[in-house]
């Protein structure tokens, strides 16, 4: 009596074991896929709510998938490097760089603001 219900306990164990190893397999095949897109660095503009990306390249605007890696860079002008999803035009940013507030921010051209054109009054 003993042995066979060594062997029945043996015999779940083992398929227990078997199901755990095809799930864990299935998981991290999931993991391989949702980073398959290529891995690019573009300029471009943040959001103001963080959640989308407008490259200066070609206008195209990509939704974040991780919005809080762009977290207080929203409406600036940044550099990113990210991999792309191109089914769903989605992208995972890995890295930000600051280039500046705004792309459109007019350069001050140095005059004293003071309204005068230079010439005498």
């Amino acid at each position: 009596m003993k042995k066979i219900l060594m062997m029945v306990f043996s015999v779940v164990v083992l398929a227990s074991l078997g199901s755990w190893a095809q799930t864990s397999s299935q998981k991290s095949d999931k993991n391989s896929t949702s980073t398959s897109g290529k891995t690019m660095t573009m300029a471009g503009t943040v959001s103001n709510d963080g959640k989308m990306f407008v490259s200066d390249k070609d206008s195209k605007s990509w939704k974040v998938d991780n919005p809080d890696s762009l977290k207080g860079h929203e409406g600036h002008h940044v550099s990113v490097n990210a991999s792309e999803d191109p089914a769903s035009d989605t992208l995972h940013v890995n890295s930000v760089k600051m280039l500046g507030k705004n792309k459109s921010t007019p350069s001050n051209s140095g005059g004293d603001n003071s309204g005068n054109k230079g010439g005498k009054y």
